[in-house]
């Protein structure tokens, strides 16, 4: 599966920008994709699950509300848009796909997001 990752960019604080996920290699349906992140000097954290479904399952305390998963399964794609944006979310933000009960897991190669003024 290779995925590549869109969107990122420099915005001011309180923007929005919206991150876009292409999957290939494996029918789309078949994978749950998730959206992290990476700030300078942090461990990669897990933001947002959504189910093969269409069903985001997680949201990490700190988005909720602010950033929205999603997925489009005509166009391969699974989306974050963020809003309200603050510094803190500066990092390089990676979307994973794997495929339920399978050990089996593909990431994108990142998109830098930096919110200052």
């Amino acid at each position: 599966v290779q995925l590549v990752e869109s969107g990122g960019g420099l915005v001011q604080p309180g923007g929005s920008l919206r991150l876009s996920c292409v999957a290939s290699g494996l029918p789309f349906e078949i994978l749950r994709m998730t959206w992290y992140r990476q700030r300078p000097g942090k461990e990669r954290e897990r933001l947002a699950d959504i189910s093969t479904i269409g069903k985001p399952t997680y949201y990490e305390d700190s988005v909720k509300g602010r950033f929205t998963i999603s997925r489009d399964d005509v166009n391969n794609t699974a989306d974050l848009q963020m809003n309200s944006l603050k510094s803190d979310d500066t990092a390089v933000y990676y979307c994973k796909a794997d495929v339920p009960s399978t050990s089996g897991e593909y990431w994108g190669q990142g998109t830098q997001v930096t919110v200052s003024s």
